[in-house]
């Protein structure tokens, strides 16, 4: 018995497919199965043009793009994909998708924008909640990927900062989760699912009965670099009729199914045949001490306990071995696809799981199963399929990527990653649905139908076999037990999550616009977008353009490496590179947000450096960071699982594009104190008053007195000015401006909020601190001592223990008493106190003194400097920067290590604006 799509075949017809049908017969033309899926007898209205039917639109568009793919000028855009002009063609859908830059953008804005009003205000708060959203729902798995957000929890974030008809933006969008996030704010039970509550009128709730938002979709612009993440966000943001889908997928089934079933079908102990479900491969390696070989399945795999051992036998001399000790087996034979002999690491079929009787059963392969793989391995393939080198590489290159390629030493081209059965098969799939919608299921199953795709031993033994197998997210590794499943099966299996996943989905054919191209250069009106969601790559966390290259293979249409934002090694980009990269696509994003508007990025790296490097680049780009909270998605990749510094949870950073008029009156005021009360006033506007936990008000860190005065010094530098005020005069002015509660600094209208929500609260939670450097040792003290003063005998042991966690790695520690002597006031009675504003002047300068008695020493040093105090650092630098001396600042930077300039958003920012100025 096969699956329920497939028709039942008699005993003597699966003998004869295997004695007889070695090779297929002439393949069909596959036209049958280009399937259109709207109603061809009505008229479709597409930007403000009217055609006949959705197929003379597609038309109409297509031959546009034809044309225009044609000029050398448009070929130019940063980011254009890799692949011929028909094989663009072949997956776009213009105008609404296209496997390269849309020339249509423009078009989309001026039709469904809004022009920006700068008398129209939309003042917000940024959204301090933290959220968690699982990865269940039906739409997170109709398609893998390596990082995902869950559409329900972008939702959130669109809700809070948008409004019906607002046009959103996503210029790293990946699987198109924020178009599908956006579309479904029109959806009254998708909103529901939330916990929000939608009245008769549309109005949202929010948990406590406070309206925020309204029901109505918002429009969305999506970009990616990749065009499988476009080709996969154009599937999920467009209308798809199931009925046609699963109609056209069965008949392509069938028609495959016919010609090609026989590879799949293997003989029972009773003589009848069933229909493999899957095959379990195992590597072979060579006893360090006999030279035979071993099948890794037979000496290692226990099959009682489900279980690998690290140990094993030679079955040959009886030698303890581990996969460390020997050498994997290779083999070399003639590749009929590359018409020359390769050698590939050996691998041999162990265990069969297939139907029969309606029931699974288990076996090893027995010399029928041997003689068809045999001849399956013999025969050529009559279908097009991917031969491509990894990543282009040339054939005289051995390393072809970054760190993905551990454990894959043979591995060279797309094809060796299959075994010739499936890889045969996919090919007939992919004959027939070239230009159909049904593609989208094809590139639903190419991770699992490969060697990457590894068995998991107790839930394939104790767990009834077939499905018990996944690929590992974010990494291109080959198993050393590969399980080969059916792509019947899994045809049917992706149909049934498809189908389940966009019954009753309401996207909308207008509701989106995807384009194939570089965020750099994304031609959309300046101020013309409402809201923008970024998932951007972080460093070198994930090789997109690698992990992609696969996919892209069966698309025939490569993501394009120079625009690639990330830290490569293979593509020779460093963390510089990538800043610089980030800070181009958030200065795009910049020039198109409306101002007033909000953009969301959501984080997830656990090095400094490039978190550093995110904040760098938004606040140069002009972006105001007001907040950042917790995104937990649940389920992690595998190595968030399994490894201790992975991030578990993703940071949303909340941003703004300060409003026009701020930025006109910044100008006038920029040299006077008038300008940074003016800075401040607005910034607060844009911070959260009082998030709640439960029965306790979160604090808001941003309101402190000293990350006020570093977002002043922060925008003060990267518009190019001397910063008015010393740190004391900040401090001094902000009590006389603004009240204060708790260390937290308001707007008088604020205020008043904050002081109800309080009386309700049982307590403020503070942001814990970690005691790494000596600014946060600063910060620690500042805490404990407002608390409660104490001498320094009962200061000591409270900060040895908090301090006994390893400072940075280049910062060099202060001793205490420095740090008291510089920072705080000690009483007649020897207690310390953290001293009155008003009387800090004089210890502001004995800490400036000392601080830059330091860097001088340091400027009249020589050579590199491994250790640093990094407060005497800054303090060098913002001097330098007030005295408008870039020429100290870019020097110093290059004699100290690196991490200590990446790994400082202070440093980092005099640093990049003084080589700016200085033209480097």
């Amino acid at each position: 018995m096969v699956t329920n799509m497939a028709k039942k075949s008699s005993n003597k017809q699966n003998e004869r497919l295997i004695e007889e049908k070695l090779v297929p017969g002439k393949p069909g033309s596959g036209e049958l199965f280009d399937v259109s899926y709207g109603d061809e007898s009505k008229p479709v209205e597409c930007l403000g043009m009217t055609f006949p039917n959705d197929e003379a639109r597609r038309a109409h568009f297509t031959e546009r793009l034809r044309e225009k793919l044609k000029d050398p000028e448009f070929r130019k855009i940063e980011g254009f994909p890799t692949g011929d002009d028909e094989d663009i063609l072949a997956i776009s859908d213009p105008p609404y998708y296209t496997a390269c830059p849309n020339p249509w953008l423009s078009q989309f804005v001026e039709l469904f924008g809004q022009s920006y009003d700068a008398n129209k205000s939309n003042q917000k708060e940024p959204f301090a909640a933290d959220v968690s959203e699982g990865k269940s729902h039906p739409l997170y798995n109709a398609h893998s990927y390596h990082t995902k957000v869950p559409h329900r929890a972008v939702m959130r974030y669109i809700l809070h900062y948008t409004n019906p008809g607002d046009l959103v933006f996503d210029g790293f969008c990946g699987t198109g989760m924020t178009g599908v996030a956006a579309q479904l704010c029109g959806d009254r039970k998708e909103v529901e699912s939330l916990g929000y509550g939608v009245g008769d009128d549309g109005t949202i709730f929010n948990d406590s009965g406070v309206p925020f938002s309204s029901l109505g979709k918002r429009r969305v612009i999506l970009s990616d670099l990749s065009p499988i993440a476009t080709f996969i966000a154009h599937n999920y943001n467009t209308p798809i009729n199931v009925e046609l889908l699963t109609e056209e997928a069965r008949a392509i089934y069938s028609d495959v199914h016919k010609e090609c079933g026989w590879m799949y079908a293997t003989r029972h102990l009773d003589g009848t045949f069933g229909s493999i479900n899957c095959t379990v491969w195992s590597e072979l390696f060579a006893c360090p001490d006999c030279g035979k070989e071993v099948v890794y399945w037979d000496a290692a795999v226990d099959n009682l306990s489900g279980e690998v051992h690290e140990k094993f036998h030679c079955n040959h001399c009886s030698a303890i071995m581990s996969k460390r000790d020997a050498s994997k087996v290779k083999k070399t034979y003639f590749d009929s696809l590359l018409k020359r002999p390769v050698t590939v690491t050996k691998l041999t079929p162990v265990l069969i799981s297939y139907t029969v009787h309606g029931k699974r059963e288990t076996k090893k392969p027995d010399i029928e199963d041997i003689k068809l793989i045999e001849r399956i391995e013999s025969s050529l393939i009559p279908y097009h399929v991917p031969v491509d080198r990894m990543m282009h590489a040339p054939d005289d290159v051995e390393k072809w990527g970054d760190r993905w390629r551990a454990g894959s030493a043979s591995f060279t081209h797309v094809h060796h990653l299959f075994t010739k059965r499936n890889l045969w098969i996919l090919g007939a799939f992919e004959h027939r649905i070239r230009h159909s919608r049904s593609r989208f299921l094809l590139t639903g199953i190419i991770n699992r139908s490969t060697h990457m795709n590894r068995i998991h031993l107790k839930n394939f033994f104790f767990g009834g076999g077939g499905w018990n197998a996944g690929y590992m997210k974010g990494a291109i590794y080959t198993s050393s037990l590969p399980i080969e499943t059916s792509i019947f099966e899994q045809w049917e299996d992706r149909l049934n999550s498809i189908t389940k996943a966009f019954n009753g989905l309401a996207t909308h054919v207008d509701g989106c616009i995807l384009s194939t191209q570089s965020t750099t250069d994304i031609k959309l009106l300046e101020s013309s977008v409402d809201y923008v969601f970024l998932d951007p790559p972080f460093g070198s966390n994930l090789n997109y353009s690698e992990l992609n290259f696969l996919w892209e293979s069966w698309l025939r249409v490569w993501t394009n490496l120079m625009s690639e934002a990330i830290q490569s090694d293979f593509q020779k980009k460093d963390l510089g590179e990538y800043r610089s990269l980030m800070l181009l696509c958030f200065k795009n994003a910049y020039r198109v947000l409306k101002p007033g508007r909000w953009m969301t990025v959501e984080f997830s790296n656990t090095n400094a450096s490039v978190w550093n490097s995110i904040q760098t680049a938004l606040n140069e780009a002009g972006f105001v960071v007001s907040n950042v909270t917790a995104l937990d998605k649940r389920q992690g990749t595998f190595n968030a699982i399994t490894n201790n510094t992975s991030v578990k949870q993703d940071l949303v950073i909340s941003a703004y594009k300060p409003n026009g008029g701020f930025e006109d009156r910044f100008a006038k005021s920029a040299h006077t104190e008038d300008g940074v009360w003016d800075f401040v006033r607005t910034h607060l506007s844009y911070l959260p008053v009082a998030p709640c936990r439960g029965n306790f008000i979160q604090a808001v860190p941003e309101r402190d007195a000293r990350i006020l005065f570093d977002q002043v010094v922060s925008y003060y530098v990267k518009n190019g000015y001397p910063i008015p005020l010393s740190s004391r005069e900040f401090q001094a002015g902000l009590d006389n401006r603004f009240p204060e509660r708790e260390g937290m600094y308001f707007l008088s209208e604020q205020v008043s909020v904050y002081d109800a929500m309080r009386l309700q609260a049982d307590f403020v939670q503070q942001q814990e601190l970690f005691v790494n450097d000596e600014k946060s040792a600063i910060q620690w003290l500042r805490r404990c001592l407002a608390r409660q003063p104490m001498k320094y005998q009962e200061l000591s042991p409270q900060y040895m223990k908090e301090a006994q966690r390893i400072w940075d790695k280049h910062e060099q520690p202060v001793e205490l008493r420095a740090i008291l002597e510089q920072n705080f006031f000690q009483d007649e009675d020897g207690i310390w106190r953290v001293p009155d504003p008003r009387n800090e002047a004089h210890l502001e300068q004995i800490r400036h003194r000392a601080l830059m008695n330091e860097f001088q020493q340091y400027l009249d040093s020589k050579g590199k400097l491994k250790i640093v105090r990094t407060e005497a650092l800054r303090a060098g630098f913002k001097e330098s920067w007030q005295k408008k001396d870039y020429t100290t600042i870019v020097q110093m930077a290059k004699r100290v290590p690196d991490a200590v300039i990446q790994e400082d958003p202070a440093l980092l920012m005099y640093f990049d604006n003084a080589s700016l100025l200085k033209g480097e």
